[in-house]
Formats: C-alpha cells, structure tokens, sequence
C-alpha cells in the first residue's frame, strides 16, 4: 500500500512539473541583430554603472532608461522579447554569442589603440631625450657633474 501511495505522488509530481508553457512569439519581437545590439549596451552600461554610476548620472545617462532610447523600445518590449528568445536555448546562445564576438572585437581595437599610445609616449620621450643631449652646453655638462659628485 505505500509503495502505491509513493508511486502515485512521484507521479503526480512528475505530471505536475512537466507542463512549461512556452511564451508566444510577441507582435512587436525585437529582432535578432537588434537584440545582439541592445544586449550589448545592457551590458556594458552594467559594468560602468558598477564602477562609475554617479559619473554617468553627472552626464545625464541614466542606465536603466538609456538603452531604451536609444533602440527606441520600451521595457516591455524588450522583457516579452529577451523571454521568448531566453526559452529558446539555441537562438539566445547564437545572441550572445555574437554579443561576446562584439565584446572581443572591440577589446582588440582599444587594444592597439593603447599599444600604439604607449609607443608614441615612448617615441616623444626618446625624442626629449635626444633634444635635451644636443641642447647640453659645456656649462650644462660641468653643473650636472658637480650635482653626481655631490
């Protein structure tokens, strides 16, 4: 009798978690390529909210209705539409898997931009060395030895 009652509860269990509704495809669903680029700003304005939100404030940008504007959506929108693709695993990977693809992209540009900033500090640098060598006087060479000696 109770090995009866147990089966019929994990049963019923099973049964009663089984049925997830699907969200409907909404009228107006965002698409794909916009998502990719409204994901994309959400996630950046949540990395410098955590870091620099009073700044981003100062300047008028407030995160959570910028993007909004931005894209011209509502918060609505947006919810309906990043729940229908989030219950469809394989388009919401293919987003933000393009959004991570964006992410590197733009990590490699700002990259060599800092690579090349950092070379032209070095080159000016050299260059103030060299003008500053060709500029030395006998004078100049007589105070900067009796400055090492003292």
């Amino acid at each position: 009798m109770m090995r009866h009652i147990l089966f019929f509860l994990v049963a019923l269990l099973v049964i009663g978690c089984n049925h997830i509704d699907k969200p409907e495809k909404p009228e107006n669903l965002i698409s794909e390529d916009k998502m990719v680029d409204i994901l994309y700003d959400v996630f950046v304005l949540t990395s410098a909210k955590g870091t620099a939100k009073v700044i981003l404030e100062d300047n008028g940008v407030f995160p959570e209705n910028y993007v909004f504007e931005k894209h011209k959506i509502d918060s609505l929108q947006f919810a309906l539409s990043n729940e229908y693709y989030g219950f469809r695993v394989e388009e919401y990977e293919a987003i933000i898997s393009r959004v991570e693809e964006r992410f590197n992209s733009d990590i490699l540009k700002f990259q060599a931009k800092i690579d090349k900033e950092g070379e032209e500090r070095a080159r000016k640098k050299d260059s103030i060395k060299k003008l500053s060598k060709s500029l030395e006087t006998p004078i100049t060479k007589k105070l900067q030895e009796t400055r090492k000696v003292d």
